[in-house]
């Protein structure tokens, strides 16, 4: 540096100390600034403050040669100190030559801007907080600094901060999550115990409201929970406790549409209890809101239902939301906007959806056996529900695919069941466009191994042939009485007179054109597929005639 140049109102003493390689040196020159800009406060003369600050800064602060750097740094932490509560109307310039510093390639830098911005924060205290994302911003690197001192320093500057924004009733929010929400990515391990200190500060603050904000940051919170470090994963628990606490006790103000997506995204990985557990209370607090997610998170529920008891409470979270989200479907569901295509089946309107506990339902199991659903708490009035549609054709397609999928497991495979069974109840006209390719499956799932599963399919089958959604003018080639069947009845098998497929009486359900459909695919079924009449055979056809068809 050159000290042949005017730096006054720095005396010439003052500018050699600030350029000194000892501390000592550079502080006494630090105390004569101090001494020199008090006396300027008490004249009120802002210019010279304000040119003492810029040589500082532009002479020193980011001056080429390190200890100039040093004594800048040093020289700017006097100021803030002798303006005491006026250093507000120069924060500005005060921080940023200091927080260019903290990129500096020398830890001992780095470190003295630590010690110089705690100082010129803890003058200025609520002040600081319009620069609150600069100073942010700088202390998440330096959370990250490799040299254990720099890291020290930070953190002394980060409780300190931490102090002003939870005594403060001035901390901009709306200007923060931005910022927030891009660090909150982070892959180092100290920056994200760093953002998760933060947020759980924040949501402590009584006038701080983080769950409005939360949508935008749930993704990387989820993230975070995977962390490979226990103590960063505990931390991330705490927070989104807290989260979940407060959507408890205020459902009505809670972005459930927005953040179900996420849940869903998470409910496949290594945090997938925590998800499903957070999934089970959104279906639980926003009922019918949740419901054109209802194909995501069945595609993340499902193969839950088949874990074994290593992952118990994983399995017991999914079976709640199944539960919960398949009471969430009613009949209002089948109300929908005008039928197209001349293919769709068309309702009897004297018919209404049959329920689950309908007596007329010829099931091959006891009600009894149908598990309890949980009760579902809907923020919606009559006017909302209307309003949400059921994404039916998303759930079908992911049920099918379950169904397809041959490394099912069978507490899945039923439960898939249960489900098309409790949509052909509920919303039957609307089922009926999926028959036609739903049929040939539910045929091949006859095959499995699973007498619970075969159960299931049948009670699906015989709802589909006696539902008067499947009522048609015409019942086809399979419904004339050239192609009626006769099943002949051991004597002793049933008592009574042989039953004729396609004759009613007043106690049985009338069939439509699936019936027969059935009878005839499943007799072509025994034909082909001898394993299938010899192994299974003799259970399906006592479970037809006890009362499944």
């Amino acid at each position: 540096m050159n000290t042949e140049k005017d730096f006054s109102p720095l005396t010439p003493n003052i500018v050699r100390a600030l350029n000194d390689k000892l501390y000592e040196k550079r502080k006494v020159a630090a105390l004569e600034i101090e001494k020199l800009v008090r006396e300027f406060v008490a004249q009120n003369n802002s210019t010279q403050i304000r040119h003492v600050i810029q040589i500082l800064a532009s002479e020193f602060a980011l001056s080429q040669h390190p200890h100039s750097r040093k004594g800048g740094l040093i020289g700017l932490a006097a100021c803030s100190i002798a303006l005491g509560k006026d250093s507000g109307l120069y924060l500005k310039e005060l921080i940023e030559p200091v927080l260019t510093c903290f990129n500096d390639s020398d830890s001992r830098l780095r470190y003295y801007a630590c010690e110089a911005l705690y100082n010129i924060v803890k003058v200025a205290r609520g002040a600081v907080l319009p620069h609150f994302n600069v100073l942010f911003d700088g202390l998440s690197k330096l959370a990250a600094d490799p040299d254990p001192n720099v890291k020290s320093g930070s953190e002394l500057l980060d409780r300190l901060l931490k102090d002003i924004v939870t005594e403060s009733n001035k901390f901009d929010l709306v200007a923060f999550v931005p910022l927030l929400r891009e660090r909150i990515y982070s892959n180092n391990q100290y920056a994200r115990q760093f953002i998760i200190s933060w947020i759980l500060v924040l949501e402590s603050v009584p006038d701080i409201n983080l769950l409005d904000y939360l949508p935008e940051i749930l993704d990387g919170l989820f993230q975070i929970l995977g962390d490979s470090s226990k103590e960063i994963r505990r931390t991330c628990e705490v927070v989104l406790g807290e989260f979940l606490k407060e959507i408890k006790k205020t459902p009505s103000s809670v972005k459930f549409a927005e953040m179900a997506n996420i849940l869903v995204i998470h409910s496949n990985d290594l945090i997938q209890l925590t998800a499903m557990t957070w999934m089970r209370e959104f279906i639980q607090l926003a009922g019918r809101v949740v419901l054109p997610y209802s194909s995501g998170i069945l595609t993340a529920v499902l193969p839950c239902l088949s874990y074994d008891d290593r992952k118990k409470s994983t399995k017991e979270a999914a079976s709640a939301c199944n539960h919960s989200l398949m009471k969430l479907v009613t009949p209002e569901d089948d109300e929908d906007e005008e039928e197209t295509g001349s293919g769709d089946s068309q309702p009897r309107e004297d018919s209404p959806p049959k329920t689950e506990g309908d007596t007329n339902v010829c099931v091959p199991i006891t009600l009894s056996c149908v598990l309890p659903f949980l009760p579902v708490f809907s923020l919606l009035n009559s006017a909302d529900r209307s309003q949400v549609t059921l994404d039916l054709d998303g759930i079908v397609q992911v049920l099918d695919r379950h169904l397809h999928d041959s490394s099912t497991g069978m507490m899945t495979r039923i439960s898939v069941l249960k489900w098309l069974y409790h949509l052909y109840i509920k919303t039957p006209r609307k089922m009926f466009r999926h028959t036609d390719s739903l049929f040939p499956m539910l045929l091949k799932t006859l095959s499995d191994e699973s007498d619970e599963v075969i159960l299931k399919d049948l009670e699906v089958l015989a709802e589909i042939a006696s539902s008067p959604a499947g009522q048609t003018d015409s019942s086809g080639s399979c419904d004339n009485s050239d192609s009626k069947l006769e099943l002949q009845v051991p004597d002793g098998a049933k008592a009574g007179p042989q039953t004729v497929v396609g004759d009613s009486s007043p106690s049985t359900p009338s069939m439509n054109s699936y019936f027969y459909k059935f009878m005839i695919n499943l007799l072509k079924r025994f034909c082909l597929e001898r394993k299938l009449l010899e192994n299974r055979g003799a259970f399906i056809i006592s479970c037809i005639l006890s009362g499944c068809l």
